[in-house]
């Protein structure tokens, strides 16, 4: 592994990268906001996508307005996206502060407040991506044969056992794929810091993306954010190839 600083001829310094990365803080830092985005972002736009697919599957006025209105922020630009979400959770001028003070409860710092921070950013991520699990949903939704859901209502079976054992089991590999997918997406999940809280405050959004930016063209070390870029190239792919064993073994996957 060389170290270069993108300007001059680069070094090799051998393994010294990979040993200040085990006791870097910041690498760790990241590595964990990264692991609560996965945690958080992805149980949570699995079930709210099959929610709103369940409902959009429904024969209803203006169905093709509702589809579009939940496929917008997914196909709109992430980094004007972030632009928006900063200005409307501005802890000064931001709409949502001013909506909490108006019904008489504190303002929030959200975006300025470290311990709030990672949830919001997690929430707008939701926001901007879920529609994709919406859209992949109601396809799979669509596909279940109406002969198999009439005969299951001819059987008396309520709503619920109607989705547990018909829905549930016949979208379980539809969620192994959208749950990779959303793996993959938070691992490469930037846009949204850049232009909200570009990792702060104190590191409390930084992920291991944005690390590998910020060393390469804030900080200028490349060689060390090379060193971070193949830990993450090798930590995502035992990640994603455990999760597909796993699904395969477990039925998910034929």
């Amino acid at each position: 592994m060389g170290d270069s600083d993108l300007v001059s001829e680069g070094q090799g310094v051998g393994p010294a990268n990979y040993r200040t990365l085990a006791h870097d803080p910041v690498f760790w830092k990241s590595i964990r906001n990264t692991a609560e985005l996965v945690g958080l972002y992805i149980p949570v736009s699995l079930l709210l996508g099959l929610a709103v697919a369940l409902l959009l599957n429904k024969p209803i006025r203006g169905i093709g307005f509702y589809r579009a209105c939940f496929l917008v922020p997914f196909v709109a630009s992430a980094a004007a996206e972030g632009l928006l979400m900063a200005f409307v959770f501005d802890k000064d001028f931001g709409v949502v502060n001013g909506l909490l003070t108006r019904t008489g409860l504190p303002a929030q710092g959200f975006l300025d407040d470290p311990s709030q921070a990672m949830l919001v950013i997690t929430g707008i991520f939701v926001w901007t991506q879920f529609g994709f699990n919406v859209v992949i949903y109601l396809a799979a939704l669509q596909e279940i044969p109406k002969e198999v859901m009439e005969a299951a209502s001819i059987d008396g079976a309520g709503p619920w056992r109607t989705f547990r054992h018909i829905v549930v089991p016949s979208v379980r590999s539809i969620s192994l794929f959208l749950a990779v997918w959303g793996l993959i997406d938070c691992l490469q999940f930037f846009d949204l810091l850049l232009t909200t809280t570009k990792g702060g405050p104190v590191n409390s959004t930084i992920t291991i993306v944005y690390y590998v930016w910020q060393l390469a063209f804030e900080y200028f070390t490349a060689g060390y954010g090379a060193a971070v870029a193949y830990t993450l190239f090798a930590g995502s792919l035992a990640t994603i190839v455990v999760g597909l064993v796993f699904g395969r073994r477990k039925g998910f996957l034929l």
